[in-house]
């Protein structure tokens, strides 16, 4: 008998298939997953994992696009007390063994078309000891790997047994800062915080145990009002997992997998209107964008869809101006909840309406009541004063990265007696108690002994017309040191003036903080997942003014 007093994820989830075994959990493409299936299919494979030899706390890499089975490896190795795995389905070997092997994996739960990846690196692999393969029909092949529906088919359903609050989860963060790192929480933490946030906003009453989430749950599904959510994000980051599958989830709703192998607006557009979604999940205006031109194209040809079920448009991690938020807002009639964190934590939410949109500005947030601005000493910034500091998250805080504990010393931190999470994003506390996002201290520009954020001057470029997306690094500069150099794309059709830029730019910031060099290119680089790839920015920026060899 599952445990409800106790938060645990698999505990939360048994409680919804218990009390919702009829209504569907999972969506994808032919495939509909009731809650009653998912448990089943989950404790099946839960049991063939113990079958195994993995033990309590064991690492279960998850290497696969969106996919039922990716969610069910998930729920399976929460259920069986096993640590799941995000690995980008986008790393080459180096970074796919590090993953692997420095989260020492014991199993790893792939899609078949992988495998050649896999062959490559398996020497390295001494710690795996069982390899799930999930059939994609590519027909590759991996030596002693066992069929994912075999595991299934073979194994009886393991029963609920006691789990512990201080289980670890453990996400891998994107390794855009050096090597993918662990950021580990005990379940308690992790799901008590999301799944009370989701409540609050969703004004529904904050529970005390899993037990309480129940008979809510159940209130939502008679009245038709059960989340139906569609991760239009890869599941395999903590956006696209978290807000796309732990928290509808939790509250017993649906989550319809989007093939985002390659992202494609119509195909998203299509399906919200055809699964009749009631949120969404998106990386600001990497998603935004695309989406806000095909739902102009289809407006001017006579073939608006139909989006009067959508409420909610979820998004996190990435930048998401209020140019691109205002012009989604003329196509849909929801709320957007632009959360400002990382895999570290959550620290700020801004939220956008119609009625409420006009006279917003871009990376301005409201601080959650946990998070502080603090100077480097841990003093407190003063509302107004024009001080810039650090971002302290004091809710949701992790344990720390996974064998690291000079980094881990480094990011999560005590002032004045409360532990915090201070990933290193710096920010200006304004009159009003909202926040001004300024950026990442490690991608700070020092030109002349002054420093300047990127995302503040790409926010000014990319409120220019003719720019569909900016990146800003520092080149080497023989009289400031490093100086502000923009990497932009157009929008279609469009010209880019530089000189336009440059007066465009200097109306809305100081003169310092404009870009003195503007270099044009197809497609400005981000990850998959929406976020900013600096390094390859800046290697496009030195090629281009000759400051690098090739």
């Amino acid at each position: 008998m599952t445990d409800l007093s106790k938060w645990h994820l698999a505990n939360i989830w048994e409680g919804i298939a218990d009390a919702l075994p009829d209504s569907e959990a999972v969506i994808f493409e032919d495939r509909r997953i009731t809650w009653r299936e998912y448990n089943e299919m989950a404790s099946r494979l839960a049991q063939a994992f113990v079958d195994h030899g993995l033990k309590p706390g064991a690492k279960v890499s998850l290497y696969s696009y969106n996919s039922v089975e990716y969610l069910v490896a998930q729920f399976a190795a929460f259920k069986a007390r096993l640590c799941p795995i995000n690995v980008n389905y986008r790393y080459l070997e180096t970074e796919l063994a590090h993953v692997i092997n420095n989260s020492d994996s014991e199993a790893i739960v792939f899609q078949a078309g992988f495998a050649p990846r896999l062959d490559a690196i398996r020497d390295q692999l001494t710690d795996v000891k069982l390899f799930v393969s999930v059939d994609d029909g590519s027909h590759a092949e991996f030596a002693g790997a066992v069929g994912f529906n075999q595991l299934i088919d073979q194994s009886s359903p393991m029963p609920a047994i006691e789990r512990s609050e201080d289980d670890i989860y453990m996400l891998y963060t994107g390794g855009t800062t050096g090597l993918p790192k662990g950021v580990m929480y005990d379940h308690v933490t992790f799901s008590k915080s999301l799944v009370s946030k989701a409540m609050e906003l969703r004004g529904l009453p904050l529970p005390d145990t899993p037990a309480d989430i129940v008979p809510v749950a159940r209130k939502l599904a008679a009245a038709g009002a059960a989340p139906k959510c569609i991760p239009g994000c890869p599941l395999m980051h903590g956006t696209g997992m978290w807000v796309g599958v732990v928290i509808p989830h939790s509250l017993g709703g649906c989550v319809t997998l989007f093939d985002n192998r390659s992202f494609d607006p119509d195909a998203l557009l299509a399906l919200i209107e055809q699964e009749r979604a009631q949120e969404i999940v998106i990386v600001g205006d990497v998603f935004a964008k695309p989406m806000v031109a095909a739902m102009q194209q289809q407006k001017t040809a006579g073939l608006a869809r139909d989006f009067s079920s959508l409420r909610m448009v979820n998004s996190s991690g990435v930048m998401f101006s209020a140019e691109s938020k205002r012009a989604l807002l003329e196509h849909m009639d929801v709320t957007i909840f632009d959360s400002m964190g990382s895999t570290e934590g959550s620290i700020g939410v801004s939220i956008a309406t119609r009625e409420s949109i006009s006279g917003d500005k871009t990376a301005r947030f409201k601080l959650s009541p946990t998070s502080k601005v603090m100077a480097e000493d841990g003093r407190e910034i003063a509302p107004g004063s024009g001080e810039v500091g650090l971002l302290c998250n004091g809710g949701m805080v992790p344990i720390g990265y996974y064998k690291d504990e000079a980094k881990s010393k480094e990011t999560f931190r005590v002032f004045n007696g409360v532990r915090y999470s201070v990933p290193g994003d710096y920010a200006q506390l304004e009159e009003d108690g909202t926040i001004t996002l300024l950026g990442r201290g490690s991608t700070c520009i020092n030109s002349g002994g002054e420093k300047i954020f990127p995302e503040e001057v790409e926010e000014a470029i990319k409120s220019h017309a003719s720019v569909y997306d900016c990146l800003v690094v520092g080149v080497p500069d023989e009289r400031f040191g490093e100086c502000v150099t923009a990497v932009i794309s157009a929008v279609d059709d469009a010209t880019i003036s530089p000189d336009q830029l440059k007066q465009h730019v200097r109306g809305l910031l100081a003169d310092y903080k404009a870009p003195r060099h503007y270099v044009e290119t197809e497609r400005v680089p981000r990850a998959d997942n929406g976020k900013a790839d600096y390094k390859t920015a800046k290697s496009i920026a030195l090629k281009s003014l000759g400051l690098e060899a090739g």
